[in-house]
């Protein structure tokens, strides 16, 4: 029998055409993994994204996932109902299926995960083992995602569970850089804070996220069971870094902060789910948090991490915000404006 170490290592990649699953899907890719990827519309993905093994098949569907984990090494379950539309109903089974999957093939799962499964009481220093309280719908889904993988682990499935902060990076949707900040498509003319100075907030370079994912599962046959990290990410300890960091990109020192609209957002809820959620975790932006990474750096030693002012000219670029030849303002140009 060939020993699993010695032949090629395979990927079932589910969401492998979102944000975070296309990032981790061409990074293993890059490292000689083959990588599967299971859609609903295989045959459409392949005519774009050549680079991967498209197969046909609904997440939702225990089968569909079972047969494309045939003889992988790890599954990434990375896959998210579009536009938080019918979350509560389609988040769980599409989990269970891939536990179940995982469970017949022996393979490891890694897991995006949140910080909406913690409530107000674990702020404002988020550890990995802080008490889950959630005070959102979404977030009580979130702590039972974690739960069953948790279990699964006990019954001899490998989870690796990432939680970092707010995602933000070229190919990143749903998220608060690009739906709230910024809007994407034209120049900016002025930037959407959420916030407000002096609330420190925790952000997330996707590509960042990826590497170190990947290098963990480089790992993982040295992991716990049940391994779980936390990303301490682009620390915004007074809410306004992020603002600069924007402002150099475009070279606009004086470019205008306005109110993010709650208002708005509170009054179309009821009627737009994406709108729904975003409420929801307002309280993110009400509340100071800060994620240690000691735990990630006793494994990898290091936390990958790209300079901010590159991350997020990168992010803008992707975004179609900023022109591809446009240069980086320096700090100091902000600094002494």
């Amino acid at each position: 029998m060939t020993d699993r170490r010695e032949r090629t290592r395979s990927v079932l990649v589910l969401g492998a055409t979102g944000g975070i699953g296309s990032a981790v899907a061409h990074g293993l890719s890059r490292r000689g993994w083959q990588v599967r990827a299971l859609n609903r519309n295989a045959g459409e993905c392949a005519q774009t994204e050549r680079t991967f093994d498209w197969r046909q098949g609904d997440a939702m569907n225990a089968g569909d996932v079972r047969a494309a984990a045939e003889g992988v090494d790890l599954i990434v379950h990375a896959v998210n109902p579009p536009g938080y539309r019918n979350w509560g109903t389609l988040v769980l089974p599409m989990l269970d299926s891939t536990i179940a999957a995982a469970k017949a093939t022996g393979a490891c799962i890694l897991l995006p995960g949140t910080i909406y499964n913690f409530g107000r009481d674990a702020f404002p220093v988020l550890t990995e083992d802080a008490p889950q309280n959630p005070d959102t719908d979404k977030g009580r889904i979130r702590k039972e995602m974690e739960r069953r993988l948790k279990q699964a682990s006990e019954a001899g499935v490998g989870v690796i569970i990432v939680r970092a902060g707010d995602f933000f990076g070229p190919g990143a949707a749903n998220n608060w850089f690009s739906q709230g900040l910024v809007k994407p498509g034209k120049p900016l003319t002025a930037i959407s804070y959420p916030g407000r100075a002096g609330i420190a907030h925790q952000w997330a370079y996707l590509p960042d996220v990826a590497e170190t994912m990947i290098r963990l599962v480089e790992r993982k046959d040295q992991l716990p069971r049940f391994a779980v990290y936390h990303m301490r990410g682009f620390l915004d300890r007074n809410g306004t870094a992020m603002i600069e960091a924007i402002r150099r990109a475009v070279g606009k020192p004086d470019l205008q902060v306005r109110a993010f609209p709650w208002w708005l957002i509170t009054l179309a809820s009821p009627f737009v789910p994406l709108f729904r959620e975003l409420r929801e975790m307002r309280y993110l932006w009400r509340e100071p948090l800060r994620m240690p990474n000691e735990r990630l750096l006793a494994v990898l030693g290091e936390e990958p991490q790209t300079p901010i002012d590159e991350a997020v000219a990168t992010t803008l670029r992707g975004l179609g915000c900023l022109d591809s030849q446009q240069a980086i303002m320096p700090p100091q140009a902000i600094a002494t404006r």
